[in-house]
């Protein structure tokens, strides 16, 4: 099938490398413009466009989809599909009503579940046993159109935001072949999303990296994984900030943020404790447990505690 692709992270990566191994044609890639990174802000190109140029397809960087030089190109490009993952801007009506076989967004949750910006995030931040990706046929709205594919998979209760963005960029990968070979096989149906069951997600911003040790274990649990690894999950240690980034549930109890033991680093919430296997004080790279407590240098357990 011809296909434009468009998409801009990581995220993206594996659902266009996937289209290019099924021997899809791909017309072009739309991404967003390059940044400036690092300290030197060299202007760095997003990782989709990075693959693009491996594989010799033409690439576009519009700052704007909105405007009759990029429908005309568009036009001249004459894809059957295009298909859409974490492009971070927003297709007009007229572009989603080009391809013959539509414009396919791969959305990590399974709508109408966890619409919006951060849904990875956010299913861990809440605790979710399970999530997945939808494939689903654009309208105006945002994460609004008809369902076309789903695929299911469940979170561990020790996995990462990274970690399931990873996994779900794969599925996400197998999900958009299966709905390419159903499109052209006259097969791929739709399914209108339940909008009594919709839910809604914003940006993650930093203020919610700030740990409240008067929370649940679980909570504190789910705040450090769904925030890792940005913007991280935080809170001060004897006056210093110190970023957490993995946990387990424990057991244990005390006042909450009070520091239960050092050898494993055990912390009293407001209901139960967790450990904390890594983290990262300021100023400093990220450790396991053990580096940090083997540079307290002789202070104890009694003398430390997170606010």
């Amino acid at each position: 099938m011809r296909i434009v692709f468009m998409g801009t992270p990581d995220f993206a990566v594996p659902c266009l490398k996937a289209l290019i191994d099924d021997g899809n044609e791909i017309a072009a890639v739309f991404t967003q413009p390059d940044k400036p990174k690092g300290r030197g802000y060299t202007m760095t190109p997003p990782p989709v466009k990075v693959t693009a140029l491996e594989n010799n397809i033409e690439v576009f960087q519009p700052v704007t989809l909105r405007n009759d030089e990029t429908l005309q190109l568009l036009q001249k490009l004459e894809p059957e599909m295009i298909v859409v993952v974490a492009y971070g801007k927003i297709l007009p009506k007229e572009i989603i009503d080009l391809p013959q076989y539509g414009c396919v967004n791969i959305h990590a949750s399974l709508l109408p579940l966890y619409r919006g910006a951060a849904p990875i995030q956010q299913a861990v931040l809440d605790g979710c046993a399970v999530t997945g990706v939808t494939a689903q046929c654009m309208d105006v709205g945002i994460d609004t159109g008809d369902i076309l594919m789903k695929t299911e998979t469940p979170i561990g209760e020790n996995e990462t935001a990274d970690e399931l963005h990873d996994r779900l960029s794969l599925l996400g990968a197998e999900l958009i072949v299966k709905v390419v070979h159903a499109a052209a096989e006259g097969t791929l149906t739709r399914e209108k999303q339940d909008e009594s069951k919709a839910t809604h997600v914003g940006k993650l911003t930093k203020e919610m990296s700030v740990i409240d040790f008067s929370k649940s274990a679980q909570h504190i649990h789910n705040q450090v994984r769904g925030l890792n690894s940005w913007p991280s999950a935080s809170a001060v240690l004897n006056g210093k900030r110190v970023k957490i980034h993995r946990t387990i549930i424990a057991e244990g109890s005390g006042e909450p943020g009070q520091v239960l033991s050092l050898i494993p680093f055990i912390v009293a919430c407001g209901e139960g404790a967790v450990e904390i296997t890594e983290l990262q004080p300021e100023g400093k790279k990220k450790m396991d447990a053990r580096a940090f407590i083997n540079g307290l240098h002789g202070i104890t357990a009694d003398e430390l505690k997170f606010s």
